[in-house]
């Protein structure tokens, strides 16, 4: 079946509503561009003051076409664009494209209310629109150009195996401004604008069947409803295509702004992240970091793992490429011994024959050293990358056999290999071979990092969308004492305690449990209990039982909060303060996160999370990124600690998040007091939140 967002992207005909013979207008730019980037279709403009329009028919109405376009571009203002939008959905227009602004993406009342009829009237007509506040659609594939945009003059589009989806207009030309300077061809230029109905991960979805796509580059500014996302990832996965995504609002002033720039709501950044992870979408951090790799994604390698091999003729951009790649997380190789010979016997005595390989400026008088040492080096098989670094050649070198080598070296191997070369003349005979060529060591590496990680990801996706949605209206705390019965209900290890609603209770408590207590005030309206002194630690004797009682019962009622009785439980033993919180996003659901634990794990956090259902083993390979990962296995003679109870711990709590009928909307399991390797955890306080 034909997706309704064909006509999006090869439209049969386009209607321009509110045509320009001015070609610098907003209404004669894209009838300047369909006519002169070759688009096939019929093309009509409406204007009731002209019969033509830049060579192209022009009528007064729409309803005064021949036949009814599958495509209309909405360039008129204000409530004439709702009014445009409401004749082309009563006519049987496919999709509507509205460029016209002034809607959600500003605090107008009659905007939201404008933009809110659009979708209305289009929806029951089933007429799909894009935007407001769009710049509009590119296609050079077909030359349906259906924008404003002045980039595609400054730089010629040229037809390629890129898709770039926006909800900015700017961040849709912008890279492949960047891209088309480095002779890359662009096929899709979309900016979605406001997304009132038409998002942009849906049109994600669409360019992702195209199969001569070869990697799709996604700007967000949020994420309204995950599962268009899911969709437009999982049909890349089954294709092997890559999505790199530069979701903005990593901070707070970024989402503030988003919010006046599309109409958009930004998301928890955090929460993003793993969506995206788990989707096997690569989440850019910045523009360049959004377009760098894109020509190891083109040249189809298929990477086996991290490990590094570097070679130059420059001793210091070894040393800078091994730092470079310890940053990445990309291991400098061990060569094997017999590579390490047989390179030894073909370079100079004063070269470097380990890995990184210094050639040393030997190449200066013996071109051939890097034509002779490549093959040694592909036979190796430790290698799964390879770095080409050459800072200063012209004359003298032979350029040409460098580039001709390391060309015939990638091919050969089959494995990424790049190039960091700063001049200009140097780099192009190896850009014109096809060899990706980055201006530093650093930017090589960074590149290779995130192509070589991108595919790890998109291999150990485990796409998953909200299991419940978000609980809203009232929410009621539960005490300690009942949170911490649901928490060990569900599978949770919690601490030996009674709760005491008398003296004599507590007492009795006390000698049941043997050796040393902890006393705690337990009330429902009480969240962090030593803020009011609700916590005795250590207490050895029955009296000093009943007189900690008696002071968090009056504390409690001095202060007017409900007294539910105190907790008496036994003193644990452990070695490490983890945490386990977890809460229903409105966009994501259910949400794990765990980390570090204790008093400070606000002032100093060191968390990292997880999105139901996962396994105990994504729990330890969280545990992994963490910056106390290595005190967890053990340090300086230290034993490891029992992180596979952990585990299971953080896994119970994602089955218990994850029930359909689970009505909690948050929970705080704070600190988990973590022992040795095979003495377990057990939660020491808990905090649950449901639906009243």
């Amino acid at each position: 079946m034909t997706s309704p967002l064909r006509a999006a992207h090869a439209p049969r005909s386009i209607a321009v509503i509110g045509a320009s013979e001015n070609p610098d207008k907003i209404g004669g730019r894209p009838l300047y561009y369909l006519g002169k980037y070759g688009f096939q279709g019929k093309v009509y403009g409406i204007n009731p003051k002209r019969t033509e329009t830049q060579g192209f028919p022009t009528f007064p109405s729409l309803d005064a076409l021949p036949e009814v376009p599958e495509a209309a571009i909405v360039v008129v203002p204000g409530t004439s664009a709702v009014t445009a939008v409401e004749q082309c959905a009563k006519a049987g227009v496919k999709v509507c494209v509205v460029m016209a602004s002034g809607f959600s993406e500003t605090s107008s009342e009659e905007g939201r209310l404008g933009e809110q009829r659009m979708r209305e009237v289009a929806r029951a007509a089933g007429m799909r629109v894009i935007g407001p506040n769009s710049q509009g659609l590119a296609n050079f594939g077909t030359g349906a150009v259906l924008s404003f945009s002045s980039m595609f003059i400054e730089i010629p589009p040229m037809d390629g195996p890129v898709g770039i989806v926006s909800q900015s207009g700017a961040m849709s030309v912008v890279p492949y401004y960047m891209l088309r300077k480095r002779g890359i061809g662009v096929r899709y230029a979309h900016a979605t604008g406001n997304d009132c109905d038409v998002t942009v991960a849906e049109l994600a979805a669409e360019m992702a069947t195209d199969p001569e796509l070869r990697v799709l580059l996604m700007y967000l500014e949020s994420v309204p409803n995950p599962a268009p996302l899911a969709e437009a990832a999982r049909i890349a996965r089954e294709r092997g295509l890559p999505i790199v995504a530069l979701k903005s609002g990593r901070t707070s002033a970024g989402q503030q702004a988003a919010k006046s720039h599309t109409g958009a709501l930004a998301n928890e950044d955090r929460v993003v992240d793993a969506f995206l992870e788990r989707h096997g979408i690569w989440r850019a951090n910045d523009l360049r970091e959004l377009v760098h790799a894109t020509e190891l994604y083109l040249k189809g390698w298929k990477p086996s793992g991290r490990r590094l091999v570097a070679i130059s003729n420059s001793g210091a951009v070894c040393v800078m490429s091994a730092d470079a790649a310890t940053r990445a997380n990309m291991p400098i190789a061990p060569l094997a011994a017999d590579t390490k010979a047989e390179l030894a016997s073909i370079l100079p005595s004063f070269a470097t024959s380990t890995n990184p390989i210094d050639i040393t400026a030997a190449l200066l008088t013996d071109s051939g050293l890097f034509g002779a040492i490549l093959p040694v080096v592909a036979r190796d098989p430790a290698a799964d990358a390879f770095l080409i670094g050459i800072p200063v050649a012209g004359a003298a070198y032979d350029v040409e056999a460098f580039a001709r080598d390391t060309a015939a070296f990638a091919e050969e191997t089959g494995k990424p290999t790049v190039a960091a070369i700063t001049q200009d003349e140097v780099a192009a005979p190896f850009k014109a071979r096809g060899v990706p060529v980055f201006q530093t060591e650093a930017e090589a590496v960074s590149a290779l990092a995130q192509f070589v990680a991108h595919h790890e990801l998109m291999r150990d996706a485990k796409p998953t969308l909200p299991v419940r949605p978000a609980v809203a209206g009232a929410q009621r705390m539960l005490n300690e004492a009942e949170s911490l019965a649901r928490l060990h209900a569900a599978g949770v290890p919690v601490m030996r305690h009674q709760l005491c609603r008398t003296a004599d209770e507590a007492a009795e408590a006390f000698r049941a449990l043997g050796g040393k207590v902890v006393v705690k005030g337990c009330s429902r309206d009480v969240a962090h209990k030593s803020e009011l002194g609700l916590v005795a630690l250590g207490l050895e004797n029955e009296a000093a039982v009943r007189e900690a009682f008696g002071r968090m019962r009056a504390t409690l009622e001095r202060q007017k909060l409900a007294f539910d009785g105190v907790l008496v439980a036994a003193m644990a033993k452990g070695r490490r303060e983890l945490m386990i919180g977890a809460h229903v996003d409105p966009v994501f659901g259910p949400v794990v996160v765990i980390g570090d634990g204790g008093k400070y794990v606000e002032a100093m956090p060191d968390s990292t999370l997880l999105l139901p259902p996962f396994q105990e083993a994504d729990v330890a390979r969280a545990l992994d990124r963490l910056r106390i990962a290595p005190l967890l296995r053990g340090v300086r003679g230290e034993a490891p600690l029992d992180v596979e109870a952990f585990c299971r711990a953080a896994t119970a709590v994602g089955r218990l998040m994850a029930a359909p009928d689970c009505a909690i909307v948050s929970l705080d399991v704070n600190p988990v007091l973590v022992g040795s390797a095979g003495e377990g955890c057990r939660a020491l306080d808990g905090v649950v939140f449901e639906k009243a």
